[in-house]
């Protein structure tokens, strides 16, 4: 039983078990505030605390996960090819809107750090919350900040994101189709993108091109703010 423990299986099969009783409790709840994913990071901190695991021991199979999103989130090209001529046709406004998404993004966690006194390290690792795992944790390296702190704050943005959305459409009155995706996107990436990809086609396709293109973003502006700024 110990020698299981030590192989990367045993990291694949407790995060599969546990999202998929994420799943199970969701559809039973039926409410959108319990997400599968939030349910099964719960499940997986609980289980390892309770039985004494090491993470590193997890983390030999976590990190054959965390390796997958980056192909995954290259899939979501798929949807945004369905879309290219909409894109083609307005891809100035989307563009402006990624870009000053991305720049709210970042800037909104520099300002509300300082407001609240959070020491530079922890802003450092909160300011690329807003773009998928894959790119955030390589943004917080590269700014000297903590990837998995980066992790933790990306995964709470994207439910965040996700959950509000529907109020949040409601209460600013937006209802195009195109504006609904790049929201998602840009300020909730991939779990964002799961939710656009529920309200429909453009919407999910949309969202797909606001992950990539934020994340370049990101990628590019994230180093030149900090300079600036620290």
């Amino acid at each position: 039983m110990i020698e299981i423990f030590d192989t990367p299986i045993f990291g694949i099969v407790i995060s599969i078990v546990a999202f998929e009783i994420g799943i199970i409790i969701n559809r039973k709840t039926k409410l959108s505030i319990i997400k599968p994913l939030i349910l099964a990071v719960g499940l997986i901190i609980a289980f390892l605390s309770i039985s004494h695991i090491d993470y590193e021991v997890y983390n030999k199979g976590g990190s054959m996960i965390s390796f997958l999103l980056g192909p995954a989130t290259v899939v979501l090209a798929v949807p945004l090819y369905k879309q290219i001529e909409k894109l083609k046709k307005e891809k100035t406004p989307i563009l402006i809107g990624i870009t000053v998404g991305s720049l709210t993004g970042l800037l909104s966690v520099y300002f509300l750090s300082k407001l609240f006194g959070l020491d530079e390290i922890l802003t450092l690792s909160l300011m690329p919350k807003s773009v998928t795992a894959a790119i955030s944790m390589e943004v917080s390296k590269q700014i000297n900040g903590i990837p998995a702190l980066t992790v933790a704050a990306t995964v709470v943005t994207g439910i965040t994101g996700n959950v509000l959305w529907p109020y949040i459409s409601k209460i600013f009155h937006i209802k195009d189709d195109v504006a609904t995706g790049i929201s998602l996107g840009t300020g909730a990436h991939a779990v964002g993108t799961a939710k656009a990809m529920e309200l429909g086609e453009v919407e999910g396709g949309m969202s797909s091109l606001a992950i990539g293109v934020a994340g370049l973003i990101t990628v590019l502006l994230a180093p030149l703010l900090v300079r600036m700024l620290f």
